[in-house]
């Protein structure tokens, strides 16, 4: 299976539920991106990596992690999201210590945020991408975007985000009108419920 290299886009949030992110990945050679659902605290992690100049007084999960690695020579070569199961996404760091390679199971969102503080690069394979991947339309205003990224991140470095695990169900829907939602919800740019529609297709099918 060939593997497809993907960049960060940034964290998407819906605006009428707290704690639910998305995080945005984009196919490099190509248009299509993959939104996964993570949670507040990750999203955070993220967004601080992100934000080259921001350095947390004291360092978060990630960073002591990083650190703990870097005094054991320990390297993190790539992040390779391997596996999607009932919309729940795989994922496995390639690491090496003495030139010998190990693979270390993790969260995709603990893998990303860990991809980001090695500089690693991160795969996924061509089917998920192919069963996962959406197709969002470009949007012209794109300094608005930046700016609207830029408020995001500063809004995760600098508040303490409780989750609501208040989500709105599909399963009452039908193949079909999950699939208008879905369209609908990446018309609006809404990537949040973009992702949850696409893992309640995933399960079903």
């Amino acid at each position: 299976m060939s593997l497809v290299r993907l960049n960060i886009k940034g964290i998407s949030y819906s605006q009428t539920q707290n704690g639910a992110y998305a995080l945005i990945l984009n196919e490099v050679d190509g248009d299509r991106k993959l939104p996964i659902v993570i949670g507040a605290f990750e999203a955070q992690s993220i967004a601080i990596a992100l934000e080259k100049e921001i350095s947390p007084p004291r360092p978060l999960t990630h960073d002591l992690f990083k650190n703990f690695a870097d005094r054991f020579d320990i390297v993190v070569k790539q992040v390779i999201i391997h596996k999607l199961v009932d919309g729940v996404f795989y994922s496995s760091l390639i690491c090496e210590r003495d030139k010998i390679e190990e693979i270390i199971d993790a969260r995709t969102s603990d893998a990303i945020a860990l991809a980001l503080r090695f500089q690693a690069p991160i795969f996924t394979y061509k089917n998920i991408l192919d069963k996962a991947g959406i197709y969002l339309k470009v949007n012209p205003k794109k300094e608005d975007e930046e700016t609207e990224d830029s408020v995001l991140l500063d809004e995760l470095i600098a508040n303490e985000i409780e989750p609501d695990d208040k989500r709105e169900t599909f399963k009452g829907k039908t193949l079909e009108e999950l699939q208008k939602l879905l369209e609908e919800a990446v018309a609006s740019e809404d990537y949040e419920k973009a992702a949850h529609i696409r893992d309640e297709i995933s399960k079903r099918e």
